[in-house]
């Protein structure tokens, strides 16, 4: 038998992005534009244990809020595309439930600092998780990227890129 989700969800943040960031229009669109970019996250110090053994990935998956992002309708043109795809075919940041999602590179760690490279997250926003990337299962043989497997590199290149070093 099925059952109806929940009404409502609360979520705690576990931390914030501390990055250069501060316009969604001058931030890069992924973290593949965002290369080398620094940032930090700043895990609340009660966490700070469940960091333990981080240190020896290369990239982590940071899911968080997008505290800046509007509800927006169904149906978008993603920043990759002049044509109109439905919200969960893109990663839009106007979503039903503003969550984002990035896999950023792993500098270093100061105690319940996390320094981060490859962040095209804007400055304070709210971090939901970090989960490790496991190259061994994050990156499935014979992947398809839909739409955007039609999308041209230079368009990808021009669009993408927008934080200026």
């Amino acid at each position: 038998m099925h059952s109806a989700p929940p009404e409502e969800l609360v979520l705690r943040p576990i931390g914030l992005v501390r990055s250069p960031h501060r316009d969604p229009e001058a931030t890069p669109i992924q973290p593949l534009f965002a290369q080398g970019c620094p940032a930090t996250l700043e895990l609340l110090p009660s966490l700070e244990e469940g960091l333990q053994d981080i240190e020896g990935f290369s990239h982590l998956i940071l899911i968080y809020h997008l505290h800046r992002s509007e509800p927006g309708p169904l149906i978008v043109k993603p920043f990759m595309d002049p044509n109109p795809h439905g919200i969960f075919a893109t990663r839009f940041p106007s979503r039903p439930n503003p969550i984002g999602l990035s896999i950023v590179r792993l500098a270093g760690r100061r105690g319940p600092v996390l320094d981060l490279l490859d962040v095209d997250i804007l400055d304070g926003t709210p971090v939901l998780d970090i989960k490790p990337f496991f190259p061994r299962f994050d990156s499935p043989e014979g992947a398809k990227g839909g739409w955007n497997d039609q999308v041209a590199e230079g368009d990808i290149e021009a669009r993408g890129r927008r934080y200026k070093k």
